[in-house]
């Protein structure tokens, strides 16, 4: 084993090869869920792929299509819309 494959920054997948031999591919691992800056909670409608995955994805599909999507969740989003219209 090569010694840039001992540490633990690559995950292992095991992959069948078309002879029937299993073998351990070594592959990046992919972005912790986007997360409310607000609350902290992880967003929905949000992919955890890799940059080079989410340059080939469409803007609609990289985050919701509302105000704030990607940025905050649906209920800090309009807690924040109701107090900016009582100002």
């Amino acid at each position: 084993m090569a010694v840039k494959h001992k540490s633990r920054s690559l995950r292992r997948v095991s992959r069948k090869l078309p002879g029937g031999k299993v073998t351990i591919q070594y592959k990046k691992r992919k972005p912790g869920r986007a997360k409310c800056s607000n609350c902290g909670k992880p967003l929905m409608g949000v992919p955890r792929e890799l940059p080079s995955k989410m340059k080939t994805l469409s803007k609609t599909e990289k985050r919701p299509e509302r105000p704030y999507g990607g940025v905050l969740c649906s209920k800090c989003m309009r807690s924040k819309i109701i107090k900016e219209v009582r100002k």
